[in-house]
């Protein structure tokens, strides 16, 4: 028997299916592996690439050769490719952050040549230990080397997930002769380029065409976000089989998640944060698996749910807000109608979306200023220092500074390394500099890509096409499905006016939890206060409070946000709407008077609106807290400690505070801090309960 018809018996097994052949182009690149190639496979989403290295792996393992390396870049990818290599017989096993308790065996069959196939992320490549007990005990070894979704070399391996440059190394200590296999849906000619750098000019790029039949693709621009929710609940009920609604941020798949469900429909939320009752680490599965089993009718996602995700007969693909790039938008609207005749994938366009993607371009690298203060801190410190312990000396977030030491650790040379826990500087830390040319280039790139997005969103040809071009797809071709190739297939756009303001309502009640701290950043941090250990004694805490909105948004946010800087005061309608917040909130043992934080700029805007706020819930005001000097904006405080020092010294409680418990209001929170310290002294002060109110949360402190 030869190997192809070997290969295509494996292939049959596999799918389950004793009629299944290879797709066109398949045993090519399976063939070029088996004779020690180095491939580049860009096809379609559903075309098969996880089959490729299967196969590849399976009959290579045959013949004798070692385990194959996969890296990938999700563990829910992950999952599902363990389990799509056990039905064709291939041993495979992962070392990841879910199953350290298995680690120990796995090495131990690595170690025994009892495994076909490893799969880790790219960041295991930067762990030390994994490096010493793991790959310098197979790298000689190793019959097969494959990045899948290659194209995260290109769009998450120089800011996002840096340790992609890590691969080039990989390749260095392992046997020149060793294949290797890359695989993606969306690799234009950048992409490509990038692979290249990473695994050598030697690449074979086999392409196929990217057009995808199934697909009835069409854009709509709905600026505000109630009208998109609105449009969302009369549409999806009447589309076929169930589907996915991508939404930029992690706080949207939430709050959409939440108003589809009260509109009857079965939506849940899913994103890289999420977890079941009592922190179940595998509700993404769960999740995962009610869709896979159209057990729900949507899943609002973040790119969490992308790649990997295989649900051949999924209806539709809904983007709340526009991506980024035309290669992320390709890799997700890809995941609808691999196996039905025909599904929709629907762009929709927001006002929001140029700010959030422009905050994720800007803030992608990190500036010369944060890499100077990171490496000074490091040259002033004899023994080094962890990452916590440079955010008490440096005013950054803890996520800058692990995104600084992360980027600088896969420069080569590197100027910092870590021993153990601490950080170190190297011996050209002192000339190193960040390259702003790179930098400043692929900025350029993405802002690029962001523009072409807008094109797509505005182009009046067929809109496939459009994508198979972005994508440097050599034969692209017109669909005669979109909206633009047959406007009588699409989709009704309009949306009704009474289900939008519902959804503006809905949006205005999206009252955010303010859920109280319960340690200071440091032991015995302060000065100027009594408070001793770490840990905030429960009758010095702040119990759970509450914010009106989110800064800035739609809902009451963007009104609270022209209060504070452009009509000078916070209007009636605010009032009104923190009485119904109370009233619906109705914490027990109910407030039984109002007071605030105080400022020394602005003494009456706080103060005025709480006055009012006190009056409208028939309670007496009592401005008991006094701020006895100034301090920077909590805003411009970048990390825990650094918020919580700011307030050392800063408050104190006067004459008049209440035994009883008390509503404290403030117009913005960033961090918590401030409601954490002032409920501190209320409590020390006698006040029996304290319960934070904000006008506004701003997560990111930012205006």
């Amino acid at each position: 028997m030869g190997i192809k018809e070997i290969a295509h018996n494996y292939l049959k097994l596999a799918l389950k299916d004793p009629n299944a052949t290879f797709r066109e182009g398949q045993w090519d690149s399976i063939e070029c592996l088996l004779n020690r190639k180095r491939v580049l496979v860009v096809q379609r989403t559903g075309w098969g690439k996880s089959m490729v290295y299967f196969l590849a792996a399976k009959l290579s393992r045959d013949r004798g050769a070692g385990p194959t390396l996969l890296i990938s870049p999700l563990l829910s990818l992950m999952r599902n490719q363990l389990e799509a290599a056990e039905r064709i017989g291939v041993n495979a096993r992962s070392i990841n952050s879910s199953n350290r308790g298995d680690w120990d065996r796995i090495k131990r069959e690595l170690i025994n040549n009892e495994v076909d196939l490893l799969m880790i992320a790219p960041e295991r490549l930067a762990n030390p230990e994994f490096r010493r007990s793991v790959l310098t005990h197979i790298s000689h070894n190793i019959g097969l080397f494959v990045i899948d979704e290659a194209h995260c070399i290109s769009d998450w391996g120089h800011d996002f997930r840096p340790d992609y440059r890590r691969i080039v190394r990989v390749l260095e200590a392992i046997p020149s002769n060793v294949p290797i296999l890359a695989t993606t849906a969306t690799a234009n000619n950048r992409v490509v380029n990038d692979v290249i750098a990473q695994l050598g000019e030697r690449l074979l790029v086999q392409r196929g065409g990217l057009g995808r039949k199934s697909l009835k693709l069409q854009n709509i621009k709905i600026p505000q976000m109630s009208a998109r929710m609105a449009w969302l609940a009369k549409t999806i009920p009447l589309l076929p089989g169930s589907g996915i609604v991508y939404t930029l941020t992690q706080r949207d798949t939430e709050r959409v998640a939440s108003w589809l469900k009260i509109n009857n429909i079965d939506a849940e939320a899913y994103h890289a944060g999420i977890s079941g009752e009592d922190g179940d680490s595998g509700h993404k599965e769960t999740l995962e698996q009610k869709l896979l089993s159209n057990e729900i009718k949507v899943l609002v996602a973040t790119v969490a749910l992308g790649m990997g995700f295989d649900k051949p007969d999924l209806g539709f693909v809904i983007h709340f807000q526009r991506p980024a790039s035309v290669v992320h938008y390709y890799q997700q609207v890809g995941r609808a109608g691999r196996a039905v005749n025909e599904a929709y994938g629907v762009l929709l366009c927001g006002e929001e979306d140029e700010t959030i993607t422009n905050y994720f371009i800007d803030t992608a690298f990190p500036p010369q200023q944060h890499v100077s203060q990171v490496i000074q801190a490091l040259n002033e410190s004899d023994s080094g220092l962890s990452t916590t312990e440079l955010q008490r000396v440096i005013n950054l977030t803890y996520p800058k500074i692990e995104k600084t030491l992360r980027y600088l650790s896969v420069e080569s040379p590197s100027p910092v390394t870590k021993v153990g826990e601490k950080w170190h500087t190297t011996a050209i830390a002192s000339t190193y500099r960040v390259d702003r040319n790179t930098v400043e280039m692929i900025t350029n790139i993405r802002h690029g890509e962001q523009r072409q997005m807008r094109d797509y969103m505005n182009h009046s040809g067929c809109l496939m096409a459009f994508l198979q071009k972005a994508l440097d797809d050599p034969l692209p071709q017109n669909c005669g499905k979109c909206k633009n190739c047959n406007p009588g297939l699409s989709l009704d756009e309009s949306y009704g006016l009474e289900l939008a303001e519902r959804a503006k309502h809905f949006l205005r009640q999206d009252y955010q939890p303010l859920p109280p701290r319960k340690k200071w950043p440091l032991k015995d941090m302060f000065r100027s206060y009594s408070f001793s250990g770490t840990f905030i004694p429960s009758e010095l805490q702040a119990c759970e409070g509450r914010a009106l909105s989110i800064w800035r948004d739609e809902g009451w946010g963007l009104l609270v946000a022209r209060g504070k800087y452009q009509f000078k005061g916070f209007s009636d309608d605010l009032v009104a709407a923190c009485l119904t917040l109370v009233k619906r909130w109705s914490p027990q043992p109910a407030p039984r008077w109002v007071t605030c934080i105080p400022s020394l700029q602005r003494p009456e805007l706080v103060r005025s609106f709480a006055e009012r706020l006190a009056n409208a819930l028939r309670l007496p005001f009592v401005a008991c807290i006094e701020k006895v000097r100034d301090s920077k904006p909590q805003k411009e405080m970048a990390n825990s400690y650094q918020q919580a020092k700011n307030l050392d010294g800063v408050f104190r409680v006067g004459e008049g505070c209440l035994p009883e418990a008390c509503l404290l209001v403030d117009d913005v929170t960033h961090s918590g801090w401030t409601f954490t310290l002032t409920s501190a002294l209320l409590r020390e002060a006698g006040c029996s309960a304290v319960y934070p109110l904000a006008l506004a949360l701003n997560p990111f402190g930012v205006d």
